[in-house]
């Protein structure tokens, strides 16, 4: 009862310091609150395990789960006509006291407290949570990059040409690829008069090779490829798979090409060509490549007739082996060395062919654009005509030496 007298008695001040203007009110509104703070710690001071904490702020969210309770359980009398709103702690619980509403209601649990209102965190838990959930991210972002550095070490060829031999590089699905092949058979670059003044052979005539390849998927391509006149009027029709590719984690480059061709515009000598690509990077800056063929019904590489326009004779066939070796090595990121070797292992000098077909040169790569600039023995740049040499082309024995090589290169343009 003495508790309840003095929490009467400062409120009943508080009205009355209401009354006042100006800087009267500022005391009142003092002199309140002061009142209502020894009140409250008189009325707990005779219970030993009690505790007073300074009011705090009660949101919003925590008074919505608040819970009544009878204000005689707690030992206090609310006086009609406040309007302050106060937490107390007792006996390790926390109370809401409103004077407005004659309520008093028991506060949640720590664990409830937290949920509704946000908690100060510890500047070291803080920074310890921030490194916790950085690791996860780090550890993500280095197996984001592990397969991206993997790929660079992935040799990126430039052209569907070593120079006669098949890179084997995977197309872009509807990919449409244009391919320009010239030799220049006919002069050599290093013997003979006057070299220099007909630019090692420019100058004289080329046999002029072009096709056209689609991806009809990224692994699956056909392509078509023509020959001029004075070469026999080949026509090739080819279809390639691409089966494994170091792009995707496999440990080299391999896919198939099953080819026809077709003399004198696709109309007799025809040769069936089963060919196996295999590919290897080295290092990012380098790659190796074998090309085994087998050509049936091979014909033997001759050259062009009396008259441009006539047709090459019908010609035995012959089943021949033959495996092509080539590499690049980039000496610039956009500049590549490269060279290739095609020898006949079976049935070679039924062809006329006594030393292997070889070339080598420079290649230079410019997004989907490559030109390749270089020297070589053999005039052929479809499949069974590469491994032929200038020899049996010029009908000359030694025209496929080292001395006798000519000019050659080959233009890449990928369009969409």
């Amino acid at each position: 009862m003495r508790n309840a007298r003095i929490l009467t008695r400062s409120c009943q001040s508080y009205r009355a310091a209401l009354r006042p203007r100006g800087s009267k009110i500022l005391a009142a509104a003092f002199i309140f609150m002061m009142c209502v703070a020894s009140a409250s710690n008189r009325s707990f001071a005779a219970n030993p395990q009690g505790d007073v904490s300074a009011p705090v702020e009660l949101s919003a969210p925590m008074a919505r789960h608040t819970a009544a309770l009878d204000t005689a359980s707690t030992g206090l009398t609310l006086v009609p006509g406040s309007n302050p709103t106060l937490i107390i702690e007792h006996n390790g619980k926390k109370y809401l006291v409103d004077l407005a509403s004659h309520t008093v209601k028991e506060l949640p649990s720590e664990s409830n407290h937290q949920e509704a209102t946000p908690s100060k965190t510890p500047k070291n838990q803080l920074a310890k949570d921030t490194t916790q959930q950085k690791a996860p991210a780090a550890e993500a972002m280095s197996a984001q990059e592990k397969p991206g550095s993997e790929k660079s070490k992935v040799y990126e060829a430039g052209d569907d040409y070593l120079f006669s031999l098949p890179t084997g590089r995977r197309l872009d699905k509807h990919g449409f690829y244009v391919n320009f092949n010239h030799r220049f058979a006919f002069d050599p670059a290093f013997t003979g008069p006057a070299r220099g003044a007909i630019l090692g052979g420019l100058d004289g005539f080329g046999i002029a090779s072009f096709g056209l390849r689609y991806g009809v998927t990224d692994k699956f391509s056909v392509s078509a490829y023509r020959s001029p006149s004075v070469i026999g009027r080949p026509i090739q029709l080819m279809a390639a798979y691409h089966f494994l590719d170091e792009h995707d984690g496999k440990p080299l480059n391999a896919g198939f090409r099953f080819s026809v061709e077709g003399r004198n515009d696709f109309s007799n000598n025809f040769t069936v060509n089963f060919e196996g690509i295999v590919s290897r990077s080295l290092t990012r800056r380098a790659q190796i490549y074998v090309v085994p063929t087998v050509s049936l019904d091979n014909r033997i590489l001759l050259g062009p007739q009396r008259n441009l326009t006539d047709s090459q004779p019908d010609l035995p066939g012959i089943n021949t082996f033959s495996i092509g070796i080539g590499g690049a090595l980039d000496i610039r990121p956009t500049v590549a060395l490269v060279a290739e070797v095609i020898p006949t292992l079976v049935n070679g000098p039924d062809l006329g062919i006594h030393r292997p077909a070889f070339s080598f040169g420079i290649q230079k790569k410019i997004w989907r654009h490559a030109f390749t600039f270089g020297f070589t023995n053999s005039p052929g740049t479809t499949v069974s005509q590469r491994a032929g040499t200038r020899a049996t082309f010029i009908g000359n024995p030694s025209g496929d030496t080292p001395a006798n090589l000519f000019v050659g290169f080959d233009l890449t343009r990928q369009i969409y």
